[in-house]
């Protein structure tokens, strides 16, 4: 008899391989490694959990790339404000 599989969760592994390589290291590496939880867990039939860390690596990776975003935003403000500054100098 064939048991009822709920559907596997989405592992987000580009998403921590995307936010690791970006910026933020540890916030990657986090994500990576609740990423490759996702297909351990569904396959010994921890549904629950592999929910759980499908979440947690959606979250990690979101949070890395959130950081990446910001830092760019930071560095062109900072880039545009020195920039205006050396114009007005002139």
């Amino acid at each position: 008899m064939e048991e009822n599989k709920p559907a596997r969760p989405s592992s987000y592994l580009a998403l921590a391989i995307i936010s690791t390589i970006l910026c933020c290291l540890p916030t990657g590496i986090v994500s990576i490694i609740y990423a490759t939880k996702v297909n351990s867990a569904y396959e010994d039939g921890k549904y629950e959990e592999a929910n759980k860390a499908s979440k947690n690596a959606k979250l990690w990776g979101l949070i890395g790339v959130g950081i990446a975003a910001l830092g760019w935003i930071i560095y062109l403000i900072f880039g545009a404000a020195m920039f205006a500054t050396a114009l007005s100098d002139v």
